[in-house]
C-alpha cells in the first residue's frame, strides 16, 4: 500500500516521504481499516516537526484522525494507532474506541468531526459550563478548531464573537454565522468586543492560538469570565499574569481532549451521541475546505502549518491523483 513517512522530523514538504509499505497487521484488540478521509490537524504538523508530545518511533506515518471501513463493513471514526496514522491506505486503530461515522456526513466531513469538535464541546461545555445568552469569543474562528467551536457556541445559545486574520477569513466566519468578525490584522480586538458588549467582555474565551490572541483575551474577558486554553498554534505559549486572573475574577481553563479519551471513555461516546444529534440537526457541519488526493497531504499539512488554510484540509485516497508538490514523494 502506499503511505506517507517521516525518517527525520522536520518541515512537512521535506520530512514526509510517499512510500510503498506493507499493509499495517492489527495487534491485539486493534482492527485493521480501510481509510475512506484523513483529517489534516495541527498536532500532525507538531508530528512531522518533531514538537509534540506524543513522539512515535521512526519511521512513522502521521495522521491522527480518519473515517474509514471495516473488514465487515462499517463506516468509522478512529484515532489510528502511531506509528502507522492516517495519511495511508490502510491503518490500525483500536476497536474498542471506533465510533460510528454519522450518516448525514460524507467520509471527509466525519473525518473532521471527532478531534476538533470533541475539543470544542468539553471546552465550551464541560469545562466553561458555557451558558444560553452568554457571549463566547472564538479566535481563529474561520479555521478548522475555531469553526466547530463557532458552530457549537451558536447550537448552545451563545452570541459569538469570531476573531479572524484577514478579509477572505472574515467572509468565512460570517457565513458560519459568527454576531461578530473581527479582523484581527485590520482591528481593534479589545476595543471592538468591548464595544459590542457594552464594556463587560466576553463571558468565555475559546483560544487555540495562543501568544498576542493570548494577551488580548484577558484584557476583553468578563468579569468571572473563563478562558479556555486549547492550543497554541501561533507559535508562542503565554505565561499568565496570575495577578491579573484574580484582581478581575476570570478563570484560566486547560483543554487536553486526549486525557478525556483516556480517563473517561465514556465521556468521549457520550459527547459523538450528541455531536452526531447535532449534525443530523443541521447545527453542526465540518467546514471541509479542500478534499485532496493521497499524493497531496504532505502540501496539505505544510499548508495548515504556515497558517494559510481556511476550514479543513481532508486527505481522501481515492480522489484523482495530482502531482505531488516540490519537494514531496521523493
Amino acid at each position: 500500500m502506499q503511505a506517507w513517512r517521516v525518517h527525520t522530523t522536520g518541515e512537512p514538504r521535506e520530512a514526509m516521504r510517499l512510500e510503498e509499505v506493507p499493509e499495517p497487521v492489527p495487534g491485539e484488540g486493534e482492527v485493521r481499516l480501510r481509510v475512506l478521509a484523513a483529517n489534516v490537524n495541527f498536532p500532525d504538523a507538531l508530528l512531522v516537526r518533531g514538537q509534540y508530545q506524543i513522539k512515535p518511533p521512526l519511521p512513522f506515518t502521521p495522521g491522527v484522525e480518519i473515517c474509514g471501513e471495516t473488514e465487515d463493513g462499517r463506516r468509522v471514526i478512529a484515532n489510528p494507532s502511531l506509528p502507522h496514522g492516517g495519511f495511508a491506505e490502510y491503518v490500525t486503530a483500536p476497536a474498542r474506541a471506533l465510533l460510528p461515522a454519522p450518516g448525514t456526513l460524507d467520509d471527509a466531513e466525519a473525518a473532521a468531526l471527532h478531534i476538533g469538535y470533541q475539543t470544542g464541546w468539553f471546552g465550551l461545555h464541560r469545562r466553561a459550563r458555557l451558558q444560553r445568552g452568554e457571549t463566547l469569543l472564538v479566535h481563529a474562528a474561520a479555521g478548522g478548531v475555531g469553526s466547530a467551536a463557532v458552530q457549537l457556541g451558536k447550537a448552545a445559545g451563545a452570541t459569538v464573537i469570531g476573531v479572524v486574520g484577514g478579509k477572505a477569513k472574515a467572509r468565512t466566519a460570517e457565513e458560519l454565522g459568527c454576531d461578530l468578525v473581527i479582523d484581527r490584522t485590520a482591528e481593534d480586538l479589545v476595543a471592538r468586543v468591548k464595544e459590542f458588549t457594552a464594556g463587560r467582555g466576553a463571558d468565555v474565551v475559546y483560544d487555540p492560538v495562543g501568544g498576542d490572541a493570548y494577551t488580548a483575551s484577558a484584557k476583553c474577558v468578563a468579569f468571572e469570565g473563563r478562558i479556555v486554553v486549547v492550543g497554541f498554534a501561533g507559535g508562542t505559549v503565554p505565561t499568565p499574569a496570575l495577578n491579573h486572573a484574580l484582581v478581575k475574577n476570570y478563570s484560566i481553563l486547560g483543554l487536553h481532549w486526549g486525557l478525556y479519551a483516556a480517563k473517561d471513555p465514556a465521556a468521549v461516546l457520550a459527547c459523538h451521541t450528541e455531536l452526531t444529534r447535532l449534525a443530523a440537526e443541521g447545527l453542526v457541519k465540518p467546514l471541509v475546505s479542500e478534499r485532496v488526493p493521497l499524493a497531496a497531504a504532505a502540501d496539505a499539512v505544510q499548508r495548515l502549518a504556515d497558517g494559510t488554510t481556511t476550514g479543513r484540509l481532508v486527505v481522501v485516497p481515492s480522489a484523482p491523483a495530482a502531482p505531488a508538490a516540490d519537494g514531496a514523494g521523493r
